[in-house]
């Protein structure tokens, strides 16, 4: 797989994964599967021990962005942000193939479709190497809607899952999860977080916090 030093934010189904290089941490996003599904390989520069987000799909291509030269990444921690079926079809095949770690919400977890090694809730960590990762929960697109924090040195940066995307939160199914998902997105990520905090959607292009903020009162309104 061509993996592009160039990050941008934006990947194409099928294409190029692209890479953001940080002093601590390396950061690889690929686009997977038919609903241009989003996985992020972080990688501790210091051990090269890694731990994914999301295996959403196409096993053989993350295992391409992984890779299997000498000195590959150690991939240890897979973690699911969510239940939905989209982001877990190569749970199973990625965790057979790299032995690794399972990681989710409990809330989430028993529709996973592979036991999980380690719960997680609202202010815990998931350390790998010498990289320490927050966990918001985030209430309404599923019960148990995770995002993971990384406070680099340069900008926070925020895996958010299907929760918030440039233009809106994710998607939810009644006016009280809605209402749940905004305020946990207000209190939790808006209220918490800096407008240059870098955000890592699910699905399709990445944002920052200080594009998406003026619109938080025209999302509450329009209901979606």
């Amino acid at each position: 797989m061509d993996v592009l030093d160039e990050y941008s934010g934006h990947t194409d189904p099928g294409g190029a994964a692209i890479r953001r290089s940080l002093a601590p941490l390396t950061i690889s996003k690929v686009s997977v599967g038919p609903m241009d599904n989003n996985a992020y390989l972080l990688t501790c520069t210091a051990t090269n021990e890694a731990l994914l987000i999301d295996a959403a799909n196409e096993p053989e291509r993350i295992a391409d962005l992984v890779g299997a030269e000498d000195g590959r990444p150690e991939l240890r921690h897979l973690v699911t942000t969510h239940r939905h079926h989209d982001h877990w079809q190569a749970l199973g095949a990625v965790a057979g193939m790299f032995q690794t770690r399972q990681i989710a919400h409990p809330l989430d977890a028993p529709e996973l479709p592979i036991p999980m090694d380690e719960l997680v809730s609202h202010g815990d960590r998931v350390e790998f190497g010498e990289i320490s990762l927050e966990v918001i929960h985030l209430r309404g697109h599923t019960p148990g809607s995770i995002a993971l924090l990384y406070r680099g040195p340069d900008r926070p940066h925020l895996f958010t899952g299907d929760s918030l995307f440039p233009g809106g939160p994710g998607k939810t199914w009644s006016a009280e999860d809605f209402a749940s998902l905004m305020d946990d997105l207000e209190s939790r990520v808006f209220g918490e977080l800096p407008d240059d905090t870098w955000v890592y959607p699910g699905h399709g292009d990445d944002t920052t916090l200080g594009a998406e903020r003026p619109s938080l009162k025209e999302w509450r309104e329009r209901g979606w």
